[in-house]
């Protein structure tokens, strides 16, 4: 299952207010890298730099604003941070000294952006109450202002995360859940992290919004697991009209749609698209195909667009506090890209 990429078409943009508050976050207990227990919680930033919020807010709907594809970009890689080795900021670090990069990891290279408005938010930040504000929470706080910028849900942000010292390539390789992994194998990532199926499946809807590369599904149109037969699963007027864009050959880098009914809109389509076997990726399909419990699911948020932005939001909420770094573990960088000379 990959997360969304990117979407290309324009999209009208609520920037007086956000939606409501979707579900209340309590305090969390994140055992980091400090030395005993700490809490995360939304109140985290309000004597140190009570203007952050509203700072990471303003630059997100600019970005978003001016590229509508970009929401589904910064939503992204607090997905591709966190199930590598915690929400940490480890994907934001450039390759320097000892560091790799996890941008160039097969699921980040030449698909992971907007790292330039992660840099603006930074910087205005910085400018504000410098050395206080964690590039691992600037991260939660853009997913969830992109979500609401794109129609999503709202919802309260633990904050307190600090940021980590170094990265992991080979954690990136192999944690991030692919969009051609088996469902079991999906699940089994989801577990890893402390999620579950009901996690799975309000995530996967992240896919309502964005695009993606060609070569990223091209195996359900030409040749399936190893065999040179397509995926019959797949809707096969929906998968002509696929291959109308991705040809057998070249095109690998052209950006389709992962939800081609309401492409920048997060809503419930995600799921009836599911319904008529139109999941763009293996990964979204399966959900509906090798289990039960994530079928009915499927067909619940299709039915309810409330009970699926709740299930999302609380799900945001939970993968947030992924192993963060607390109190005295990692630092806090002056740029997210490196970590402080000390």
């Amino acid at each position: 299952m990959a997360f969304p990429t990117t979407s290309l078409f324009p999209m009208v943009l609520f920037l007086v207010g956000f939606a409501p508050i979707c579900c209340f976050s309590h305090k969390l207990s994140s055992t980091g890298g400090g030395s005993g227990s700490y809490n995360l919680y939304p109140q985290f930033y309000d004597r140190s730099c009570p203007r952050a919020k509203e700072i990471v807010k303003s630059v997100v709907a600019k970005a978003v604003a001016k590229e509508a594809r970009m929401a589904a970009s910064l939503l992204r890689l607090h997905f591709h941070d966190c199930f590598v080795k915690g929400c940490d900021a480890s994907l934001l670090l450039d390759t320097s000294g000892s560091i790799i990069s996890e941008k160039n990891s097969i699921p980040n290279k030449n698909s992971v952006r907007g790292f330039d408005v992660i840099d603006d938010i930074k910087s205005a930040l910085e400018k504000e109450c410098p050395q206080t504000v964690s590039c691992a929470d600037i991260l939660a706080l853009v997913a969830r202002d992109s979500t609401v910028l794109a129609g999503g849900p709202n919802w309260e942000v633990p904050l307190g995360r600090r940021d980590a010292r170094g990265a992991s390539l080979s954690g990136s390789n192999q944690n991030i859940p692919a969009q051609n992994n088996t469902f079991q194998t999906i699940v089994t990532k989801f577990k890893l992290k402390g999620l579950n199926v009901v996690d799975l499946v309000a995530l996967s809807g992240s896919h309502t919004i964005g695009q993606a590369r060609c070569t990223s599904f091209k195996q359900r149109l030409y040749g399936q697991s190893g065999s040179k037969r397509p995926d019959f699963s797949l809707n096969q007027v929906y998968a002509n009209q696929l291959r109308a864009r991705c040809p057998r050959s070249g095109g690998d880098q052209n950006l389709l749609a992962m939800d081609f009914v309401s492409p920048t809109k997060f809503d419930n389509y995600y799921y009836k698209n599911l319904l008529a076997s139109k999941g763009l990726f293996s990964s979204d399909q399966v959900l509906l195909t090798k289990s039960k419990a994530s079928m009915e699911l499927v067909k619940k948020y299709a039915q309810n667009n409330e009970l699926f932005f709740k299930h999302f939001a609380e799900s945001m909420v939970k993968m947030g506090n992924i192993t963060p770094l607390t109190g005295l573990g990692g630092e806090i960088r002056k740029s997210c890209r490196r970590i402080n000379s000390n």
